[in-house]
This record gives C-alpha cells, structure tokens and sequence, in this order.
C-alpha cells in the first residue's frame, strides 16, 4: 500500500485586513511566544539524562516539530496572500467579502460572509469563497436564484440582499 495522497486542490488566495492580522498574531504567539518556552522545558529535560525514557523531553520534541510545521505554513501562506482591505466597484454582485441574506426552500433566512479558506468559521456565518455555497454565489446580483449539491442534498437558494462592510 502507497503512501501517496493526490495533491490538495489549490485554495483561493483572498484574506480579510482582520484575517491577516489574525494569522499573523498566531505567527508572532508560536514563534516568539511558545517555542522559545518549549525550547527552554526540552533543553531542561534533555539535561536530566536518558532521553529515551524522558516523556517531557519527548513530547516537548513533538510540541515542537508541530509548532515548526504551523510556522511554515503560516509563513509561506501569509506571503502568497491578496489582502482584499476595500470592498469592489460593483456592490451590486456578490464577491470577496460580500455580506449575503439568502432564503431557502423552507422560506429561513440566513446571512453569510464569503470569507478565504483561512478565515472559515461556521459559528460566525463565514463560508469559504472555494465551497461549493460560496462559488456559486460569486457574481450573483440580488433576485437571483442559487442550486448546488450538497453533501445532504439538492439546494436551491434566493439571494435577498447583498451589503460590503466598510472595513
């Protein structure tokens, strides 16, 4: 059996001012805040002997290979990024940042955001702009009328208003 995973396909490259801001405090939170306090606990246990059968010195290792690995991504992520800080020309079609009241079949309400895969939070009501909900919104005006298939079935929603934040 292989290990082999098909690659991912590629997310969009969109991020809030407020998203940026976000990934870039938990950036500052690993790289100066916690790795320098799980290097300082490792070096410690490292120093009290065998390390074989030394759980902080062992977990601390795995702590910090995760925070490496967090830090990469981060990195790497926030340098390809398009922070999209106005909102468009056109306010009358739905796109990046787009604040979206719907309607469903059972006539329920409901507000989303269209947000970049980094900034998904379903609590809040932001969809990423790659869902399925989320791309076929995009360039849709007010009126119009949305179906997609998803994971619990077909979906038919009514675009009621569209409104940008002024952040």
């Amino acid at each position: 059996m292989s290990r082999y995973r098909p690659p991912r396909p590629p997310s969009a490259k969109y991020i809030s001012a407020e998203g940026e801001k976000k990934l870039q405090a938990e950036l500052h939170q690993l790289w100066k805040v916690e790795r320098p306090v799980i290097t300082q606990s490792v070096s410690e246990a490292a120093a009290q002997g065998d390390r074989s059968e030394n759980a902080e010195y062992i977990y601390g290792k795995k702590r910090l290979r995760e925070i490496d690995s967090r830090v990469r991504y981060l990195s790497k992520r926030l340098k390809e990024m398009t922070v999209v800080s106005q909102p468009p020309t056109n306010q009358d079609k739905i796109y990046f940042g787009a604040i979206v009241t719907l309607e469903d079949e059972e006539a329920n309400t409901l507000k989303y955001k269209i947000v970049g895969p980094d900034e998904l939070d379903p609590q809040k009501g932001h969809i990423s702009i790659d869902a399925p909900l989320g791309r076929a919104l995009l360039a849709k005006e007010a009126g119009s009328e949305i179906e997609i298939e998803s994971p619990t079935g077909h979906k038919v929603y009514y675009v009621l208003a569209i409104e940008y934040s002024a952040t």
